[in-house]
Order: C-alpha cells, then sequence, then structure tokens
C-alpha cells in the first residue's frame, strides 16, 4: 500500500506583463521596430511586513463538510502513517541506488516488483541520450519552440500583483452597482511634450469616465479598465510613444467607520479605485524622410506643400495632415490622378529615430478637355459649359471642378449629380493630356411650394406664398406665380425667370403683377410689368461685386392730400423708368454678416406719362459696417441717404416718394410713419431721406440677444437736412437657424409724440441689415 501523504501549501498568485509592443499610428500604417533586449537580474520578493493586515478569507467549504468528504482509514493505513517520514538524503541514495541497477523506484517498504530497464529502441537503433545525458527517464526534456518563454523575465517591480477577486454572495437588494473613481498615473511628463492635452483627449474617449463613476459588478470596472489601458495606448501612440507601459490594477480602500450601513442602505458595495499606471518611454522622432515619386511640374510641388520636416516628434496627426496636403494639391496642379501610397515608417528602439518612406503615384499631368452628361438629364452639356469657370485647354485644377458642382447643385434641379474627370489619352501638348469631365445627373422634382409670414407694427400681418416650376422652359427657365395676403397689402403676380442666362450667375426676369395697398399714407391698386438683368449673390456665391438693370411700366390709381382743397382724392399715373442699381459685398456672410462692410447705389430714372413727359430721378445709398469685437459680439451700424431730382412732391405719384419707419427703416415708429403729415396727422412723404442705425449683437450658441438704437426723418426738399431726426431704440432677440437669423424687435420712440405707439414689434426673417 502507498503511503497517503497530506500536506498543507500556500499559494502566492503573481501576473507579470511583458514589454509593449510598438503601437501603429492611427489610422494602421506599416511600422517595423528594431530592438535590442537586456536581461536584469530578478530580485527575490520581499516577505510582508509583520505588522501587515491581510485580508479575510471566507471557507470555501465548512469543516464538516469537509470532514465528511474524507474516506474513512483502516487500521493497516493508520500504521502507515504514524511511521516516520525517511529523510531527504536517503530518499536520493535510494532512488540513485535502484536507478543504477535497473530498479524502478518504489516506496520504502512497499511490495513493488522491480523491472529491468533497457534503453528504448526506434526500428532497433537505440534512442540516444537526452540533454541531460540520461537515456531513459520519467519525464524527458520538453523542446522549447516558444521564444517568450527563453526570454529572461522582467524585473519585479514590473510585476502587476493583484488582490486574488472572491465571489461574494448575491444580494438581495435590486440596485446593486459599485462605486469608483478613476486614477491616472505618470502622464504629465508626456502631456507637458506635446501640443495636445492628452488628459483631456483621453478623458472625453474613456469608458470608466463615460460610466460616471459607476458599475454593476467589478467585472465591468475590469472590462472597461482594460479597453481604456488599450486606449492609453493608441493615445500615446499617436503621439509617438512607442514604448510606452500601460499598467492597470485596481485598489480597494479601506471602509471608514460607518461606511457599511450608508452603502447598504444606498445598496451599494464598497468604493474601488481603477488606477493606470502610464510610463511614456521614449518618444519617436523623424531621422529621415523619403519619397518615392515621379518628376512634377514644378519640381517641387510636393515637397512644398509636404509640411514635415525631419527631428519632428512622428505625430499622427501631422503624419495623416501632411499625406492629405499632397493629395490635396496634386489634382489643384494639374494631377487629376496622383495617389497616396501607403506609408512605411522604421523604429530604431535603441535610438528613437524613424524612417518614414511615402510611395505617390502622381499620374499624368492633364488639362481640361470637353464636357460629356450621362443619367437622367435636367439639360444638357451645353448649358454646364455655361456653368463651368473653365475652358478647353486650361489646367486641371480639382477647385474649378468642385465649384462646377456646387454650381450645379444650386440650380435645385437635380436629386444627385457628380463631376469626375475621366482620361482621354488625347495629347494637348506640353507633356500632358486632355481629360473630359464626365457629369453625372439625376434629375429630381422641379416643383416647389414656398411660404413665408411676417409681422410689423403699421405693416400688420403679411403672408406670402408661391408656386415654382424651375424648369419649365429648359434650361434653367422657372415660372413663378406668387401671391401676397396681408393686412395692408394684397396682390397677385408671374414670373418668369431665365438663371445663368448665356453666362454663369445672370439671371433674367420678367414679371408682371397686380396689388392693393391700403397704408396711412395712400390708397393704392398699382399694376407693373418689368423686365431686370441682374448680376447677384447668392447662399452658396457671395459676390464682391454685383450689378442690375432693367425697365418697367407702372400704373396705378392712388389718393393723396390736396392742400388746396383740404381733402384727399384719387388720381391715375401712368409711369416708366429705368433701373440701374451697383453694389460692393466685403462681408463675411450674406445673411448674418459678422466683419466688413457694403455698399449699394440705386438711380431710377423715370417719368410720368400723363400729358407731356415728365422727367425725374429717384436716388439712394445705403452703406453698411460691421466689426467683431469679440468672438460672440459685433458691433453693427447703417446709414442710408435718397434724393429725388427734377420734380415737385406734389407732381410725384404717393407710392413713388420717400418715407421713413418700420421694421427695415426706423424701428420705433410705424410703418411710413416719420415725414411730412397731413392735417389728419397721415405721412404724405417727401423728396428725401436720411436714416441711421447701430446695433450691438451678442450671440450664445443658436440663440442671440442684439441692443439697438435708430434714427432718420424725411424731408420735403430734394436734399436731406439731417435736422429734427427722430430716434428709436430698442432689444431684440435672434435664434440662429441653417438658412438665417429668425429676428424678433421690440422698439419703442425716444421722445414719442401724441399719436404714435408706445411700443413696436416687428417679426421678419434676416438680420435688420
Amino acid at each position: 500500500m502507498r503511503p497517503l501523504l497530506i500536506a498543507a501549501t500556500s499559494f502566492l498568485c503573481l501576473a507579470w506583463a511583458g514589454a509593449a509592443h510598438a503601437q501603429q499610428v492611427e489610422p494602421p500604417q506599416v511600422v517595423r521596430t528594431v530592438e535590442t533586449k537586456q536581461t536584469e537580474p530578478i530580485a527575490a520578493p520581499s516577505p510582508p511586513p509583520p505588522d501587515a493586515v491581510l485580508p479575510e478569507v471566507a471557507p470555501i467549504i465548512e469543516d464538516e463538510e469537509f470532514e465528511k468528504a474524507i474516506p474513512p482509514i483502516s487500521a493497516e493505513d493508520d500504521a502507515e502513517l504514524d511511521r516516520p517520514l525517511e529523510s531527504i538524503a536517503d530518499f536520493e541514495k535510494r532512488q540513485a541506488a535502484e536507478a543504477a541497477k535497473g530498479v524502478k523506484p518504489a516506496a520504502e517498504g512497499s511490495a513493488e516488483a522491480t523491472v529491468e530497464a533497457q534503453p528504448p529502441q526506434v526500428d532497433g537503433v537505440p534512442v540516444p541520450a537526452l540533454a541531460d545525458g540520461d537515456t531513459v527517464e520519467v519525464i524527458g526534456d520538453a523542446p522549447i519552440s516558444d521564444v517568450e518563454l527563453a526570454a529572461p523575465l522582467p524585473p519585479l517591480e514590473n510585476f502587476d500583483v493583484e488582490p486574488v477577486q472572491f465571489a461574494e454572495a448575491d444580494d438581495d437588494k435590486d440596485n446593486v452597482s459599485v462605486a469608483y473613481t478613476v486614477k491616472v498615473n505618470g502622464l504629465n511628463a508626456a502631456d507637458d511634450s506635446t501640443d495636445v492635452d492628452l488628459a483631456d483627449l483621453f478623458g472625453d474617449l474613456s469608458a470608466l469616465y463615460d460610466g460616471d463613476g459607476k458599475a454593476d459588478n467589478a467585472a465591468m470596472i475590469r472590462a472597461r479598465l482594460t479597453a481604456d489601458g488599450e486606449l492609453m495606448h493608441r493615445i500615446l501612440a499617436s503621439e509617438g510613444y512607442y514604448d510606452a507601459v500601460v499598467d492597470t490594477r485596481i485598489d480597494r480602500s479601506e471602509r471608514e467607520e460607518g461606511q457599511q450601513d450608508q452603502q447598504d442602505q444606498q445598496g451599494q458595495r464598497r468604493s474601488i479605485t481603477a488606477v493606470i499606471d502610464v510610463k511614456p518611454g521614449k518618444r519617436y522622432t523623424l531621422a529621415d524622410i523619403i519619397i518615392n515619386a515621379a518628376p512634377t511640374v514644378p519640381p517641387s510641388l510636393i515637397a512644398d506643400n509636404f509640411p514635415l520636416a525631419v527631428g519632428e516628434p512622428i505625430v499622427a496627426q501631422r503624419i495623416q495632415g501632411a499625406e492629405a496636403a499632397i493629395a490635396l494639391k496634386l489634382p489643384q496642379e494639374g494631377y487629376p490622378f496622383g495617389k497616396v501610397g501607403q506609408r512605411d515608417i522604421l523604429l530604431d528602439g535603441a535610438t528613437g529615430d524613424g524612417v518614414y518612406t511615402l510611395p505617390v503615384e502622381i499620374g499624368k499631368r492633364s488639362r481640361f478637355g470637353g464636357i460629356e452628361t450621362t443619367g437622367d438629364l435636367a439639360f444638357d452639356a451645353e448649358h454646364v459649359e455655361v456653368l463651368a469657370r473653365f475652358k478647353r485647354g486650361d489646367l486641371y485644377d480639382s477647385r474649378m471642378v468642385d465649384d462646377l458642382r456646387q454650381a450645379l447643385v444650386a440650380t435645385g434641379l437635380f436629386a444627385t449629380v457628380a463631376a469626375e474627370p475621366q482620361p482621354t489619352g488625347e495629347s494637348a501638348g506640353d507633356d500632358t493630356e486632355y481629360v473630359t469631365m464626365l457629369v453625372t445627373q439625376q434629375a429630381g422634382p422641379p416643383r416647389t411650394l414656398a411660404a413665408s409670414a411676417g409681422y410689423g407694427t403699421g405693416e400688420g400681418i403679411r403672408l406670402e406664398g408661391s408656386w415654382t416650376h424651375r424648369n419649365l422652359f429648359p434650361p434653367e427657365g422657372a415660372l413663378t406665380f406668387r401671391g401676397v395676403l396681408g393686412t395692408q397689402e394684397q396682390g397677385i403676380g408671374a414670373t418668369l425667370r431665365r438663371s445663368n442666362a448665356g453666362r454663369r450667375d445672370r439671371t433674367m426676369e420678367l414679371v408682371t403683377e397686380v396689388t392693393r395697398s391700403n397704408y396711412d399714407a395712400f390708397n393704392a391698386i398699382t399694376g407693373r410689368v418689368g423686365v431686370r438683368v441682374s448680376y447677384d449673390s447668392t447662399p452658396i456665391w457671395q459676390k464682391k461685386f454685383t450689378y442690375a438693370y432693367g425697365a418697367e411700366l407702372i400704373a396705378t390709381r392712388e389718393d393723396d392730400y390736396d392742400f388746396t382743397t383740404g381733402a384727399r382724392s384719387y388720381d391715375f399715373y401712368t409711369i416708366f423708368g429705368l433701373t440701374g442699381q451697383v453694389g460692393m459685398d466685403r462681408t463675411d456672410s450674406l445673411l448674418d454678416p459678422t466683419k466688413g462692410f457694403r455698399i449699394a447705389s440705386l438711380i431710377q430714372p423715370e417719368g410720368s406719362l400723363a400729358g407731356s413727359f415728365s422727367p425725374y430721378a429717384r436716388l439712394r445709398t445705403d452703406v453698411s459696417g460691421y466689426y467683431p469685437v469679440t468672438d460672440s459680439i459685433v458691433v453693427a451700424g447703417r446709414v442710408r441717404v435718397g434724393s429725388i431730382l427734377g420734380a415737385a412732391r406734389e407732381r410725384l405719384a404717393p407710392s413713388r416718394r420717400f418715407y421713413a419707419g418700420g421694421g427695415g427703416s426706423v424701428r420705433g415708429f410705424g410703418y411710413q410713419e416719420l415725414g411730412p403729415k397731413d392735417p389728419n396727422n397721415d405721412p404724405i412723404g417727401g423728396r428725401s431721406v436720411a436714416e441711421a442705425a447701430f446695433e450691438t449683437r451678442y450671440r450664445f450658441g443658436n440663440f442671440g440677444v442684439v441692443g439697438f438704437v435708430d434714427a432718420g426723418q424725411v424731408y420735403r426738399s430734394s436734399a436731406p437736412t439731417f435736422q429734427n431726426l427722430r430716434f428709436g431704440a430698442g432689444i431684440g432677440a435672434r435664434y440662429y437657424t441653417n438658412f438665417g437669423p429668425m429676428r424678433f424687435d421690440i422698439a419703442t420712440p425716444i421722445g414719442r409724440k401724441p399719436g404714435e405707439a408706445r411700443v413696436s414689434v416687428y417679426v421678419s426673417i434676416g438680420q435688420a441689415f
């Protein structure tokens, strides 16, 4: 019977982490690493201090259950257990003697039979001795095939020693959670050496921080900690720290007196700390930059647009930006088919140097050729040529292609549209070839319904709706029917509009409309036919210079106050006039400017066709400026001056005179309220006008607040005297949308006179100016 040996053994569980491999710069790139391994002596672990407090460990099974599981011991076994053990020296002598005699070692006193040992053979050939010289062994030497097993162990201080996690009894409470805190050590050195706030970047992406310090259990914390350790590796590698060592562990804090009861009431376990220890190591730098590319025109095209330099750290964002700069510049300089290949960085772990290699295919240098279209066409290739800002033979420039693509989108006629270069192989001279621009069209719905609404004190409510077919007369021939319904204005009209008429951004319009107006200044029923050619700004292209010219014929029946009779009476006016307008715009936005200035001048020579022709001219100039005090505060100002030359006020139709007051003029007063008035205190208009406005605009997010002061007056004379100016002041709110700000202003007149409203309200789209 073999002796039964019972021994109590204690284990110390150690975990270690190997040195981290070099991380790849995001996105992944080919990175090869040259490393030099060193062997360090391993220090023996120090025993725990005598006063160390070991954690209490609950027994795995109860003693009673353990005793029941042990089989009964017979008298023979009991005698065998009482026999004293032989010494280790006697045991080794007996084993050696039995091995020399060819006897299989057996326990002392056993009845095991000895077996003569014979050298093993394979096909009759004796097997050679093993590594230690023995031909026969109980367990042979296993071959070492894993390099990591042969590598020396890292120093003891790099071991990650963690306490054993014991299963806890199920908690009957429903909302059981583990509170934790996060601590990052050793990141400051790397953080101070970079242009990026690494701690802030890690905090934004961290799973631990995203959990707000609570988890369902310790396993969830461990999973988050592991993910954050990998995240820290990637962040450091992206800044050139490829040899960084990131260790993670969980520290349990000691309970404070009374904390147990409080946590039990909240359904929580004890708080723990997730610790991330960082050793950044050396930061790799670029020792050499090699760009494999064919010669370009000019020869320094790639070098001049590649911002990396030898000696700077290997930063992922810098490398990606440099490669993007080449990919962007080549198509702008005549290389539409240039491609940037896969980078390769060779790292030397001993020196911290990196050799950067980048292959670039420049493709054939090209010039613009013809234009072709395909797909469901909204218009043909001939009209596409009108939109293009390039002509055949121009050096290829991707910026011109992007501009053409935007112009196609701006027509509003496509569901999808694309413009791409196609090689032709046709030589264009000067070692270049022509490329064809292929425009793929997918026509969209051409009809549009639109509506707008506004309100102003003195103007009342105004609703406007329209129906448009944008391509009824191709190319880009639109027909629009428009209707206005308001408390003081009603009307219908039709407009035939040709966009990009023979030239990019040039518009031709033919307008006919009938309106009925009911204002304090006059009542009128007016018919108008006009033609206009314009070169205006659009939401996509804000032009520095604009112009417009045209002609109109007006037939209107209006009432006016007759000072000779002391009553209002109607008269009929037939007016023919020309229109000319020029503008300069140096602002940064069409609907919401924050800096720059604008100037617009209008001249309208016209005359009455009733009886003898009576010519006169209407002149008006508007100037506005914008200055950003801070990123959120803008100061804006506006001045308007107008004059009518060549006719007395009484010979002018009331609708052709100048008025002031209202949301687009002087806020705080009713619409057309300022200026000369009749005995009934109704405005009668004048031959000149002067206005000014000053605003301070404060924006926060999508909202804004505006404080403003306006001033203005209308005069009988043909030139403004700038006397008796009236002032209005108020405050406004703005809500900024993707198509412009929504405006809500409240204003009051300064020095209010009898009959003037205390408060005026204005609601519309866009800034006041």
